[in-house]
Protein backbone atom coordinates (compact mmCIF):
# COMPACT_ATOMS: atom_id res chain seq x y z
CA UNK A 1 0.00 0.00 0.00
CA UNK A 2 1.50 3.30 -1.14
CA UNK A 3 2.23 5.69 2.08
CA UNK A 4 0.30 8.45 1.30
CA UNK A 5 -3.43 5.99 1.45
CA UNK A 6 -1.93 4.75 4.86
CA UNK A 7 -1.14 8.31 6.02
CA UNK A 8 -4.61 9.57 4.96
CA UNK A 9 -6.46 6.52 6.32
CA UNK A 10 -4.36 6.51 9.77
CA UNK A 11 -5.93 10.38 9.31
CA UNK A 12 -9.82 8.79 9.19
CA UNK A 13 -8.98 6.34 12.38
CA UNK A 14 -7.63 9.53 14.08
CA UNK A 15 -10.92 11.14 13.79
CA UNK A 16 -12.90 7.65 14.59
CA UNK A 17 -11.14 7.53 17.95
CA UNK A 18 -11.52 11.27 18.46
CA UNK A 19 -15.32 11.13 17.98
CA UNK A 20 -14.94 7.37 19.74
CA UNK A 21 -12.94 10.03 22.66
CA UNK A 22 -15.89 12.26 22.64
CA UNK A 23 -18.73 9.67 22.78
CA UNK A 24 -17.29 8.13 26.00
CA UNK A 25 -17.22 11.28 27.35
CA UNK A 26 -20.59 12.13 26.65
CA UNK A 27 -21.21 8.75 28.43
CA UNK A 28 -19.81 9.32 31.24
CA UNK A 29 -20.82 12.82 31.84
CA UNK A 30 -24.94 12.24 31.50
CA UNK A 31 -24.23 9.06 33.37
CA UNK A 32 -22.48 10.98 36.19
CA UNK A 33 -25.32 14.27 35.59
CA UNK A 34 -28.02 11.83 35.87
CA UNK A 35 -27.28 9.96 38.68
CA UNK A 36 -25.95 12.96 41.00
CA UNK A 37 -29.56 14.49 39.99
CA UNK A 38 -31.40 11.08 40.58
CA UNK A 39 -32.99 11.36 36.88
CA UNK A 40 -34.21 8.22 35.97
CA UNK A 41 -33.09 7.22 31.41
CA UNK A 42 -36.41 6.89 30.81
CA UNK A 43 -37.36 10.78 32.10
CA UNK A 44 -35.24 12.41 29.12
CA UNK A 45 -35.61 9.58 26.17
CA UNK A 46 -35.15 12.37 23.52
CA UNK A 47 -32.04 14.93 23.17
CA UNK A 48 -34.48 17.95 23.81
CA UNK A 49 -35.64 16.54 26.96
CA UNK A 50 -32.12 15.90 28.05
CA UNK A 51 -30.88 19.45 27.16
CA UNK A 52 -33.73 20.43 29.21
CA UNK A 53 -33.08 18.55 32.23
CA UNK A 54 -29.23 18.51 32.28
CA UNK A 55 -26.60 21.50 32.39
CA UNK A 56 -23.64 19.78 30.91
CA UNK A 57 -24.97 18.70 27.18
CA UNK A 58 -21.82 20.00 25.17
CA UNK A 59 -20.33 17.04 24.98
CA UNK A 60 -23.60 15.65 23.29
CA UNK A 61 -23.59 18.95 21.31
CA UNK A 62 -19.92 17.73 20.38
CA UNK A 63 -20.48 14.35 19.53
CA UNK A 64 -23.27 15.21 17.16
CA UNK A 65 -21.45 17.85 15.55
CA UNK A 66 -18.84 15.09 14.42
CA UNK A 67 -21.07 13.73 12.41
CA UNK A 68 -21.57 16.54 10.78
CA UNK A 69 -18.14 18.26 8.65
CA UNK A 70 -16.08 15.30 9.35
CA UNK A 71 -18.85 13.15 7.07
CA UNK A 72 -16.83 15.52 4.16
CA UNK A 73 -14.00 14.70 5.43
CA UNK A 74 -14.56 10.79 5.29
CA UNK A 75 -16.40 11.13 1.58
CA UNK A 76 -13.50 13.23 0.44
CA UNK A 77 -10.54 10.31 2.14
CA UNK A 78 -13.01 7.23 0.42
CA UNK A 79 -13.05 9.12 -2.93
CA UNK A 80 -9.35 9.55 -2.96
CA UNK A 81 -8.69 6.28 -1.88
CA UNK A 82 -10.66 4.71 -4.68
CA UNK A 83 -9.49 6.85 -6.77
CA UNK A 84 -5.68 6.60 -6.03
CA UNK A 85 -5.10 10.19 -5.91
CA UNK A 86 -3.77 10.94 -2.88
CA UNK A 87 -0.88 13.54 -2.67
CA UNK A 88 1.10 14.69 -0.14
CA UNK A 89 -0.98 17.91 0.28
CA UNK A 90 -3.82 15.93 0.56
CA UNK A 91 -2.31 13.56 3.81
CA UNK A 92 -1.05 17.23 4.92
CA UNK A 93 -4.63 18.80 4.97
CA UNK A 94 -5.95 16.20 6.56
CA UNK A 95 -3.61 15.53 9.92
CA UNK A 96 -4.23 19.90 10.22
CA UNK A 97 -7.88 19.06 9.27
CA UNK A 98 -8.19 15.99 12.67
CA UNK A 99 -5.95 18.51 14.49
CA UNK A 100 -8.38 21.17 14.14
CA UNK A 101 -11.30 19.11 14.83
CA UNK A 102 -9.58 17.99 17.87
CA UNK A 103 -8.96 21.76 19.30
CA UNK A 104 -12.45 22.23 17.75
CA UNK A 105 -13.79 19.41 20.54
CA UNK A 106 -11.66 20.33 23.31
CA UNK A 107 -12.96 23.83 23.42
CA UNK A 108 -16.55 23.01 22.80
CA UNK A 109 -16.43 20.13 25.57
CA UNK A 110 -13.89 22.25 28.49
CA UNK A 111 -14.92 26.11 28.33
CA UNK A 112 -16.79 26.70 25.26
CA UNK A 113 -15.66 29.80 24.03
CA UNK A 114 -17.78 30.33 21.22
CA UNK A 115 -15.14 32.38 19.15
CA UNK A 116 -12.40 30.40 19.61
CA UNK A 117 -14.71 27.70 18.57
CA UNK A 118 -16.17 29.47 15.70
CA UNK A 119 -12.54 30.20 14.83
CA UNK A 120 -11.12 26.99 14.66
CA UNK A 121 -14.63 25.38 13.07
CA UNK A 122 -14.26 28.38 10.46
CA UNK A 123 -10.28 27.10 9.54
CA UNK A 124 -11.15 23.25 9.74
CA UNK A 125 -14.37 23.91 7.30
CA UNK A 126 -12.31 26.53 5.51
CA UNK A 127 -9.26 23.83 4.69
CA UNK A 128 -12.33 21.09 4.13
CA UNK A 129 -13.79 23.01 0.99
CA UNK A 130 -10.22 23.91 -0.21
CA UNK A 131 -9.05 20.34 0.05
CA UNK A 132 -11.87 19.01 -2.13
CA UNK A 133 -11.79 22.05 -4.63
CA UNK A 134 -7.94 21.34 -5.79
CA UNK A 135 -8.69 17.64 -5.35
CA UNK A 136 -11.30 18.06 -7.60
CA UNK A 137 -9.10 20.35 -10.12
CA UNK A 138 -5.91 17.73 -9.67
CA UNK A 139 -8.62 14.58 -11.46
CA UNK A 140 -10.49 16.66 -13.41
CA UNK A 141 -7.05 17.81 -15.26
CA UNK A 142 -5.76 14.55 -15.11
CA UNK A 143 -9.09 12.66 -16.34
CA UNK A 144 -8.70 15.60 -19.39
CA UNK A 145 -5.26 14.90 -20.22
Amino acid sequence: MPANSLHLIAACLAMVLLTSAVGCLMLFTRVKEMRSKRIHPQAAPTSTKMAARLENIQPADNFRNLFEVPVLFYALAAIALTAGAIPSWMVLGSWIFVALRAVHSIIHCTYNNVYHRLAVFMASFGLLVAMWVCFFIRVSGASAA
